[in-house]
Order: structure tokens, then sequence, then C-alpha cells
């Protein structure tokens, strides 16, 4: 007994307090539930969605969560089209923030005659108010089954205090000869370079409409 005494006081600090050696993977396998507040923990909320229908844009409203994560799942062109977007600060009024940011891709081709690994200057933003492409070359309106699918992030979007970064990783099906079906996963990275809060975020194609698809926006705290 007196071993075990001493083992568990060795693990206790003069203060009262355990210290972290009093702890391993399995001290908490019997805990069925724990009091609220004891337990720092994001949670992922569903605060919205839209599924595409020979639509213009798809707009979401952002609002007070420290991140955002948006999920594309089979989004499809009318015709070959870019995707892209663009933030605001003035409730959707206009869609025109600064950006600066970066742009790369692998890809391979389904014949298997070509493969890359590159960065796109000429898809990135340097301080720019353009719409941020988010798909390298055109995604394919004429194959029936080719999409886009992916997920982007937005970090804290309402602060006053500091620029907005975003990341997005996106799977496409595209022709970059205007033949060959290939396979792109791109890489888009930057930051809204305004410490005014973001208040929408617009998803466009370059011109036509976004034919099919759902766009669904997790906040996250």
């Amino acid at each position: 007994m007196g071993t075990i005494t001493r083992a568990f006081a060795n693990n206790i600090t003069t203060s009262g307090v355990f210290t972290s050696s009093a702890f391993n993977n399995d001290s908490f396998d019997n805990v069925t539930a724990v009091p609220s507040g004891s337990v720092e923990s994001g949670s992922m909320v569903l605060v919205s969605s839209a599924t595409a229908s020979a639509s213009s844009s798809i707009e979401f409203t952002l609002g007070d969560y420290k991140e955002y994560k948006l999920f594309f799942v089979n989004m499809h062109p009318d015709a070959d089209r870019f995707f892209k977007f663009n933030f605001s600060t003035d409730s959707g009024s206009t869609y025109s923030v600064s950006k600066t940011t970066t742009f790369f891709k692998t890809r391979h081709y389904e014949s298997d005659a070509a493969y890359e690994f590159g960065y796109e200057a000429g898809y990135d933003l340097a301080q720019s108010t353009a719409d941020q492409t988010l798909t390298e070359g055109s995604l394919e309106g004429d194959d029936n089954d080719s999409s886009l699918s992916g997920y982007m992030h937005i970090f804290n979007p309402s602060s006053t205090t500091y620029v907005k970064h975003f990341m997005a990783n996106i799977q496409q099906l595209g022709k970059p000869d205007g033949s060959t079906r290939t396979t792109f996963n791109n890489y888009i990275a930057g930051y809204a370079n305004t410490t005014s809060a973001l208040t929408n975020i617009k998803f466009v194609m370059t011109s036509g409409t976004i034919d099919a698809g759902k766009i669904l926006m997790f906040g996250i705290n």
C-alpha cells in the first residue's frame, strides 16, 4: 500500500495539481461524460448549402465563425468554363476584394502520355480585385460526366484586425490540349488584403452558368 501511495504522490505537485506523467493513453478509458466547459473542442455546424441548377452564381453570407469550410460536390458547368470566387465586404453589393494568392497543381492524362507538377503563375493574383480561379484550365462542360469536387477553408472572416487567409484543394477533370481527358489536383491559397470583415463569398463560372453541383458551408468555432 505504501508503494502505491508513494507512486500516487509523485504525480502531484506541492500545489495539488496532477503532473503530465500522471496520465497516459488509457487514463480515460471509462469516462462516459465530461462536465460542460471542462474541455475546449471545436464544433462543425452546417451553416448553409446550395444546389446549382443553371445558376449564374452561388453566394453565401459569412458571419462570426472562426473558420468556415466549404465542400464542392460535382460542380458542372454549362460549357467549358473556369470556376472562380470573390469576396464582399459590403453585404454582397460588390465583389472586388484585393487578394494575393498562389496556385500550383498536379495533372495526369488518362492516356498516361503526360504528367506534371508545377506552379501556375497565370492563375495567381498579386494585390488584385479580380475573381480567383479554382480550376487549372477550363472545367469541361461538353462531357456530361465531368465535374470538380473539393473543399475550401476561410479563416476568421469577421476580423477587423487581420487580413483574411484562405486555402482550397480542388480535384477536376479537364482537357489541357482540348481533347485529352486529364485529372487535375489544384492547390490555391492566399489572403484577402483587407481588415474589413468579409461579409459574403460568391462562386461563378467564367461566363454562362453553373449547370449542376452542390456547395455546403460549415462553420467551425
